[in-house]
């Protein structure tokens, strides 16, 4: 079933911005957009996404993680299953788009289907997961995990900073906690995870594209590095005598800058830094910063860290201070598939639209769903890249060609995991 592209302001585009509109107001700040995860916000969100769900000619459940899980039957009952899907959580003080645009989108794509009665040979699955900020716990893709098989039992018991458990919130949120671990789908009936998601980058909207198909996740290692020198008085210590740990940290923060600017597909930041005593008169004694780095390519990400350990050490030793790593996080890049990705490229060409292929440089619930099958991501322009953030905006327009990409998409898709391998 194909379906023309809705011009700017036709019922597609409008009626999914209503309803993002609508959702937004699932909040526990009157003034600002922020639900977290197993909260009465997120469940007032759960009762309206529900609804459209099974407007769009779906049957609902919401499972163990509190993930709320829509199905759109195949033409036969064992059919593989294809899992459209995002997050309807957000951080705090947020923007309505972020996660919530996917799941909005593909139910609007499954009513499309449901309203010209078509049914494909795999059944469709929409998965609104609920913890993929790890705003509340601090612990995250809570039900992607769960669906991929790899949810560790030891998380029910992380504790937000109300004191309350994992464990106790499921089970207040009307969940089995005890079950979050036997949500695994089947491999072998599992057909695709497939996300439509707002770029949270500036790329589409510099090139004047609606859309984008993305390649990868970027695989990410954060690190605490701390630096020891000795503190001094700041006005009797020779320069050339001193082990000034600010210095160096210094030096070391514009060597990441460095690393990361040689490449075109890595980024590095660092968001925190920190001198100590932290007197304007006091030569920093100790100073302490984190790095977050990133690629879609594990291999110069980890290079990249390899070069990082290897300067700091120099920089570290003609300064006469010490240094230290710690690895925070380590998460590898999620590969999009590339069948997946030629059958995205070919429905926006049968568009007349450019396939621009990029990635992406956020986590999404692809990383924890690439465990399970493969994976693919539609990306769509918001405005000057802004995401997290209550400025957070997309086009009417955007949406509808996001809408049409995705139908075009599906009735491109092969049936079979085999077929997805060739």
């Amino acid at each position: 079933m194909r379906r023309s592209l809705e011009r700017p302001g036709t019922p597609a585009g409008t009626r999914v911005m209503k309803r993002l509109d609508e959702l937004a107001t699932c909040s526990s700040e009157p003034s600002a957009l922020t639900r977290l995860y197993l909260t009465p916000e997120h469940s007032r969100a759960i009762v309206l996404v529900r609804g459209w769900m099974e407007d769009a000619g779906m049957s609902t459940e919401v499972d163990d993680a509190g993930t709320l899980v829509g199905h759109y039957r195949g033409q036969q009952p064992d059919a593989p299953v294809l899992i459209l899907g995002s997050h309807i959580d957000t951080v705090r003080n947020a923007g309505r788009y972020d996660g919530n645009l996917g799941v909005i989108v593909a139910i609007e794509a499954v009513a499309a289907l449901h309203a010209a009665g078509a049914v494909l040979d795999f059944a469709i699955e929409i998965a609104a997961f609920g913890d993929e900020e790890g705003v509340r716990f601090p612990v995250t893709l809570t039900g992607s995990r769960s669906l991929a098989g790899t949810f560790e039992p030891a998380n029910l018991d992380a504790v937000d900073k109300a004191g309350f458990s994992l464990r106790q919130a499921l089970r207040d949120f009307g969940c089995n906690p005890d079950g979050v671990a036997h949500l695994g789908r089947d491999r072998s009936k599992t057909l695709a995870y497939v996300e439509v998601h707002i770029e949270q980058g500036p790329v589409l909207e510099a090139e004047d594209l609606p859309v984008g198909v993305v390649t990868a996740i970027n695989g990410a290692s954060r690190f605490k590095v701390d630096v020891e020198g000795k503190a001094g008085h700041a006005g009797t210590v020779p320069m050339g005598l001193r082990q000034d740990a600010g210095a160096a940290a210094a030096e070391m923060i514009l060597a990441i800058e460095s690393v990361a600017a040689a490449s075109d597909d890595l980024v590095a930041t660092v968001g925190n830094c920190e001198f100590k005593p932290g007197a304007v008169n006091v030569i920093p004694g100790s100073a302490h910063f984190t790095i977050d780095i990133r690629s879609p390519d594990d291999s110069h990400r980890l290079a990249a860290v390899t070069e990082l350990t290897t300067r700091f050490e120099a920089i570290a030793a003609r300064r006469n201070v010490k240094v230290a790593l710690a690895k925070t996080y380590d998460e590898p890049a999620a590969r999009c598939n590339p069948k997946l990705i030629r059958e995205f490229a070919a429905a926006l060409g049968g568009m007349g639209l450019p396939e621009r292929l990029l990635s992406s440089g956020a986590g999404h619930d692809g990383l924890a769903m690439v465990s399970l099958c493969p994976i693919a991501m539609l990306f769509v322009r918001c405005q000057g890249g802004i995401s997290h953030n209550p400025a957070e905006a997309v086009r009417a327009d955007d949406v509808a060609v996001a809408i049409d990409v995705l139908i075009g998409f599906l009735n491109r898709l092969p049936s079979s995991l085999s077929q997805l391998a060739a």
